[in-house]
């Protein structure tokens, strides 16, 4: 019996080779298969640690520029063949990086997200997997492209600022400083999201208030992006604005398309999938193990382990779930490919003994064991 492992992180407690491999040797405690473990993730918070793990890699880290201006640490990793690098952008622009009371829309940048690529290309990647969740910014990607080199000057010849606040007084944008290696990188950009930059479903109405835009400044939010999307289609000719995922990232994706060579929008977990191969190992397998912390009606809706589900079903595979937690309205999941699910917890306990990585390391080892007698 060959069985596949595509495991979430149970988020504040496993990664996803932590919990993978814990089930792993719940497997062997009841029978012999040949098992096979592979990182899982959506492209936010956790992919580059389940790249890394998974893959094999190491990783790195970069003194840059936050989304306020102050200097920050930010982790990436970098792949075993030296030329894959994995970001997250919220290691550079990310909402958790800012108190909430000091959330500020006008200043926050991207800035940092350009220098972390900068620091990876001269380390030697040219190939780039990006996580864009999670942002402090609406600045629409300026901030990553002046990190990158690109001049984005007013009326006077002055670089804009930081942040959204001088974008509707963009006049020139020139790329005489833009290294000429970009042109040999690929990004692909983990974005699941596909609102467009502009417009009351765009970057700024939508996700705008949790970053901290009050409501009356809405409508001139969006019109700064405007025009920053209307001066960069004059510059070179394309116009993004309205593309799926331009939105993303407070309009980073909008910045990504219009800007960076060799450019892919795509669901963080078909990314993921294809970088980990997991696909090719699902074709002969007898079983797919999946699962994550809390598996919930929202799991049915598209989350990760239905991802798993539905491509393990490509090939006619049964699935199996394995969770923190379920909820009642888990048994959506059954009609979306899973095709058992069970909770790991074994009897009444706090959430903070649940979530310890040892016991749910032991949770998931013992309860998986138990499912697999049944295939003895």
């Amino acid at each position: 019996m060959k069985v596949v492992i595509a495991i979430d992180s149970f988020k504040g407690s496993l990664s996803s080779m932590e919990a993978g491999n814990a089930a792993k040797a719940g497997i062997r405690r009841a029978c012999s298969a040949e098992i096979i473990v592979k990182p899982l993730a959506d492209g936010g918070e956790g992919t580059t640690e389940a790249l890394v793990e998974g893959l094999g890699g190491r990783y790195v880290s970069a003194e840059v520029t936050g989304p306020l201006g102050e200097k920050t640490n930010a982790r990436y990793g970098i792949l075993r063949d030296g030329q894959t690098a994995v970001l997250e952008m919220a290691e550079a622009a990310g909402i958790t990086l800012v108190d909430r009371e000091e959330l500020d829309p006008y200043r926050a940048t991207t800035y940092g997200v350009g220098e972390m690529i900068l620091d990876a290309v001269k380390r030697g990647c040219r190939r780039f997997i990006i996580g864009i969740g999670g942002s402090a910014t609406t600045e629409g990607g300026a901030g990553m492209l002046q990190a990158l080199g690109y001049g984005i000057t007013d009326g006077d010849g002055k670089p804009i600022r930081h942040g959204i606040r001088d974008l509707d007084q963009i006049a020139h944008i020139s790329m005489e400083n833009v290294p000429e290696v970009l042109k040999e990188c690929q990004f692909q950009i983990a974005c699941d999201v596909k609102n467009p930059l502009c417009g009351e479903t765009g970057a700024v109405w939508v996700y705008g208030p949790q970053k901290g835009v009050r409501e009356e400044d809405k409508r001139i939010f969006d019109r700064k992006l405007q025009h920053f999307a209307e001066k960069t289609a004059e510059y070179t000719g394309t116009d993004h604005r309205l593309t799926e995922g331009a939105g993303a990232a407070g309009g980073l994706g909008f910045a990504f398309l219009s800007y960076l060579p060799n450019v892919e929008l795509r669901p963080g977990i078909d990314i993921v999938i294809e970088a980990t191969g997991l696909e090719q190992e699902l074709k002969d397998a007898d079983l797919v193990i999946t699962g994550e912390g809390r598996l919930d009606f929202q799991t049915a809706m598209g989350k990760v382990p239905v991802g798993v589900a539905r491509l393990a079903k490509r090939y006619g595979i049964k699935v199996l779930a394995f969770a923190g937690s379920v909820t009642k309205d888990a048994a959506e999941c059954n009609s979306a490919g899973i095709d058992a699910f069970f909770p790991i917890v074994r009897g009444v306990t706090t959430l903070e003994e649940a979530m310890d990585p040892e016991n749910a390391k032991e949770n998931m080892v013992l309860c998986v064991e138990q499912v697999f007698r049944a295939f003895v």
